[in-house]
């Protein structure tokens, strides 16, 4: 019998339930904010009293909201704020998470200690408390979202990461590595982060999951993104209001939410286990059938 052929880790991925549900959701997510960057049924900010409250159907296949404005428009340009801020708190969260492993597990003793005290006390301090406290003095922005939510999550990719990679900078492969000249950097770059990227994969997803949620969340307080920036958090609040006379309005915003949330969770669980080498061997490995004596 011949060897089982090597797949990529996309292949891997797609073979995953959770990797093609979360990659179906995302690109759906992506696919819907890219559109409506150029192109949307209706101008979002359209006010129209003549068709509010029009009920799904042709033109407005959500309906329409107080304001006669169509919910599509606002939910597919809603898409397009959520991917902003997704995309930047987690590139933020991803590179505070690196250098802070790193400068916990790489530097000398007393830096690294310093570095585990200082992770432990960020830690302590809840996100969307810290988020509402800086919008509450610089005003709502998305840009306080994404840096609060970003650096606010970096910390607690760095104290997942950093036992990771104190356990592989001991493995043989490094200090081969090191004892064939490479430096610091070198070995850091080549060699640890390639071996830790599943759990910054899973983390990633997790801080662009919460990045959803902080500015739904925020923008719902007031402290999030401002009232010219079409927002599924803003439109919840916009129409919770009248959820008793108009229930089904709320479902699409809250739909929208929920769906890109389990999204961005499935595909990280889908792409640690795509991506880990432990996880691809144990799944490369062909099946042998029991013999029945």
């Amino acid at each position: 019998m011949s060897a089982p052929a090597r797949t990529g880790w996309l292949a891997r991925l797609w073979g995953l339930s959770t990797g093609r549900f979360g990659l179906a959701i995302v690109l759906a997510v992506g696919l819907a904010a890219l559109v409506a960057s150029a192109w949307t049924p209706f101008d979002p900010q359209s006010v129209d009293i003549a068709a509010r409250w029009s009920p799904p159907g042709w033109p407005h296949v959500l309906g329409t909201d107080n304001a006669g404005r169509d919910i599509a428009s606002l939910v597919m340009a809603g898409a397009r704020t959520t991917v902003r801020v997704a995309l930047g708190a987690g590139v933020i969260a991803t590179l505070v998470g690196i250098v802070l492993a790193a400068l916990g597990a790489l530097t000398p003793r007393w830096s690294r200690e310093a570095i585990v005290v200082l992770v432990d006390i960020l830690v302590a301090f809840p996100v969307l408390l810290i988020a509402m406290m800086i919008s509450a003095v610089w005003g709502g922005s998305l840009w306080v979202v994404i840096v609060s939510v970003g650096v606010g999550f970096g910390v607690n990719v760095a104290r997942v990461a950093r036992p990771e990679l104190r356990r592989v900078l001991h493995s043989d492969f490094v200090l081969a590595a090191r004892a064939s000249g490479l430096d610091t950097v070198q070995i850091l770059w080549r060699h640890l982060l390639p071996n830790i990227a599943p759990v910054f994969i899973v983390q990633l997803s997790w801080a662009m999951a919460v990045a959803v949620l902080a500015e739904a969340g925020l923008s719902y307080l007031g402290f999030g993104a401002p009232v010219t920036e079409p927002s599924w958090g803003l439109l919840l609040r916009d129409l919770q209001s009248f959820i008793s006379a108009h229930p089904l309005s709320v479902v699409w915003p809250g739909l929208a939410i929920t769906l890109t949330v389990l999204g961005l969770n499935l595909l990280g669980d889908g792409l640690r286990e795509a991506t880990d080498p432990t996880l691809a061997r144990r799944s490369a490995r062909p099946h042998v059938p029991a013999v029945v004596a």
